[in-house]
């Protein structure tokens, strides 16, 4: 998947012109498909980690918590760790959303606001659930 850019100038407070190097740029990450201001030095520092790859923040600690959470007698290397992260990626994203997630959302709320509004409510003074059988002193008295 190739990274999205589209450059942007940073702003100068001197005036004098940006460097290349101090130049913004909008990167997509080829994971979840996130997209980041980064700079040019940033964007290069992540790719040399991540096998020419420009991936999130998110995404790296989620590369690291896979390589951690491989078994210890069989660890795994980042390369790996990064490949198995982009295939959780890409099935998650290849599942269809609903046609109108946030009017699902906002109907779920609403049957579960009807559901608790029409739940008989129970008062537990009515059914005599907080009357003591006996004293707890009885046994003292005797």
């Amino acid at each position: 998947m190739a990274t999205t850019m589209m450059r942007k100038e940073a702003s100068n407070v001197t005036g004098i012109e940006t460097q290349s190097k101090n130049e913004v740029q909008f990167a997509k990450c080829e994971c979840c498909g996130l997209t980041e201001e980064c700079t040019e030095a940033y964007i290069a520092r992540v790719r040399e980690r991540n096998q020419g790859r420009w991936i999130c923040g998110l995404c790296a600690e989620a590369v690291k918590d896979e390589m951690v959470r491989s078994s210890p007698d069989r660890r795994i290397g980042r390369d790996e760790a990064l490949n198995r992260h982009m295939t959780f990626c890409k099935k998650f994203r290849a599942k269809s959303l609903p046609p109108s997630p946030t009017d699902e959302l906002i109907s779920t709320v609403k049957q579960l606001l009807l559901r608790s509004l029409d739940a008989p409510r129970s008062n537990p003074m009515s059914r005599g659930g907080l009357v003591r059988s006996q004293s707890c002193f009885s046994a003292i008295d005797s």
